[in-house]
């Protein structure tokens, strides 16, 4: 069978990749094209087209940048025509994807959605919309199942890919030397994958550094952005290493964070973090309006408490990480309940292995359709 997945970010891409190789493990005859990143093209999909070409977040910067994806859109839609694929399967990125999803379901292409868009998180009404365009919808979190049974629509939980992503994960044992550093305790600095994360985080994230001396700063760098992106850490004499996070991770004794999937991973290993964000002033005026969710981490929604710290705009400034570092490295108490959340986001998540799940019941929906 043909199958066309669209992934629109790095997590996205990873994600995208990890059920390729799960599609090429049940299915024999299996084509995957589409677009992705790294990770879905060494996975043995054929790409496209690359996300790195529309990789804006925010609602000001999509605006700003609407010509580029309309014409990322336009150019999708006629390989879609052009391939005739059994199944398009999309992934997150729901400003794009419903539109990629509404096309195919007019085309007569069957949609399959993995990782749902957070119409739980604003503009709750998409969900109607949604359960007209998509044939199967996929989730990763427990809440999201009982969210769609508010819109009659039954969805399948699969399981969490970070979970399966964590499992095949093997630390690397001369992770210290292979990257010359030193013996300090280690806080990790995870700023994004995006080009405008980065350069909203860098610097808040960065003004705490000579208050800790006793730790060394290590910065996970993303290989798809310039390196001069990270330039400013660098003249501070931080290591910026690539394709390490998990490693990173592993051997990390605190970390921040900017909110997004990284935020769960951090959790998963356990890491006490403090969750950031920032945003050009007019982008998150217009999120506080539209947002109706009580947080912005994954480690927070999934928990449904505080769990962790999060610093928003105004509130990320040296001061606020300062004291909340202290707490994270320092504090017996804080530290102990940030464990004990951990602790009941992973028993909520499950043990579903997710890609080879989700494989497995795009294969058997096709069947079905097939017969």
């Amino acid at each position: 069978m043909k199958y066309y997945i669209i992934a629109g970010e790095r997590s996205g891409d990873l994600h995208g990749s990890n059920l390729a190789k799960e599609l090429f493990n049940q299915d024999t005859d299996a084509e995957i094209i589409g677009m992705g990143g790294d990770f879905m093209a060494e996975a043995g999909v054929s790409l496209h087209f690359h996300y790195k070409d529309i990789a804006v977040m925010g609602f000001w910067e999509v605006l700003v940048n609407i010509r580029k994806v309309k014409h990322m859109m336009d150019a999708v839609k006629r390989d879609l025509l052009r391939t005739k694929p059994d199944v398009l399967v999309l992934i997150d990125f729901g400003g794009f994807n419903m539109k990629m999803a509404a096309f195919a379901k007019s085309q007569g292409i069957r949609v399959h959605y993995y990782i749902s868009p957070k119409v739980w998180a604003w503009n709750t009404k998409r969900a109607w919309k949604l359960k007209e365009i998509v044939d199967r919808m996929f989730v990763i979190l427990p809440f999201e199942k009982d969210f769609f049974q508010q819109f009659d629509w039954e969805v399948d939980y699969v399981g969490n890919p970070l979970l399966d992503a964590i499992r095949d994960f093997t630390p690397h044992d001369f992770f210290y030397q292979k990257n010359e550093l030193n013996y300090k305790p280690i806080i990790a600095l995870l700023p994004g994958s995006r080009e405008q994360e980065v350069l909203n985080m860098l610097k808040p994230m960065l003004s705490v550094i000579k208050q800790f001396d006793q730790f060394q700063f290590v910065l996970a760098g993303v290989k798809n952005l310039d390196d001069n992106i990270y330039a400013s850490a660098r003249r501070l004499g931080i290591n910026v290493i690539y394709d390490q996070t998990y490693d990173l991770l592993h051997y990390a004794n605190a970390a921040l964070v900017t909110s997004g999937t990284a935020t769960l991973e951090t959790a998963l290993f356990g890491v006490p973090q403090i969750v950031c964000y920032k945003t050009s002033p007019l982008s998150y005026q217009i999120g506080k309006r539209v947002i109706k969710v009580p947080y912005i981490s994954l480690v927070n929604l999934i928990a449904d408490k505080p769990v962790v710290k999060e610093l928003i705009q105004d509130e990320l400034n040296a001061e606020q990480l300062s004291v909340n570092l202290r707490l994270i490295t320092a504090d017996l108490y804080t530290k102990g309940v940030i464990a004990e959340g951990y602790q009941e986001i992973k028993e909520k998540l499950g043990n579903e292995k997710a890609s080879q799940k989700l494989a497995r019941l795009i294969i058997e929906d096709l069947s079905k359709v097939k017969a």
